[in-house]
């Protein structure tokens, strides 16, 4: 994914976190458990950490150009998909996707690979 991919996919991710959050606030506020509500706000939690991590790995990707910032991005945005996503079909819909442990992994994953990105040399 290349810098101006992710910021543009961070910007639609901020957008649908915003969204989400004022779903899980006002509409599921009102007729979810304290479980659920937890299991919720945990996606949303993860799904702005996130979002605002792919912003920094697009920026950086501008002046920094790297094939594992490239990865970092990628990990990023699938593992927010699988991670947040399942956490928020669960807390929803009731259905257990069973992909959080994947998505987690991914999400570390990308961590990992945005911080080796600053070890290794630069490719533009």
């Amino acid at each position: 994914m290349n810098a101006k991919a992710c910021i543009a996919v961070a910007g639609l991710s901020g957008f649908l976190a915003v969204v989400l959050g004022a779903v899980g606030a006002h509409a599921l506020k009102a007729r979810a458990d304290e479980t659920t509500m937890a299991l919720y706000h945990t996606a949303n939690s993860y799904h702005f950490y996130h979002t605002l991590a792919l912003f920094g790995v697009g920026v950086l990707a501008q002046t920094r150009g790297s094939l594992w910032l490239k990865l970092s991005a990628g990990c990023f945005v699938v593992g927010m998909l699988l991670f947040c996503g399942s956490l928020y079909l669960l807390a929803l819909t009731g259905l257990h996707a069973m992909l959080a442990p994947f998505g987690g992994v991914l999400l570390m994953l990308g961590w990992l690979l945005l911080g080796f990105s600053a070890l290794r040399p630069t490719s533009h």
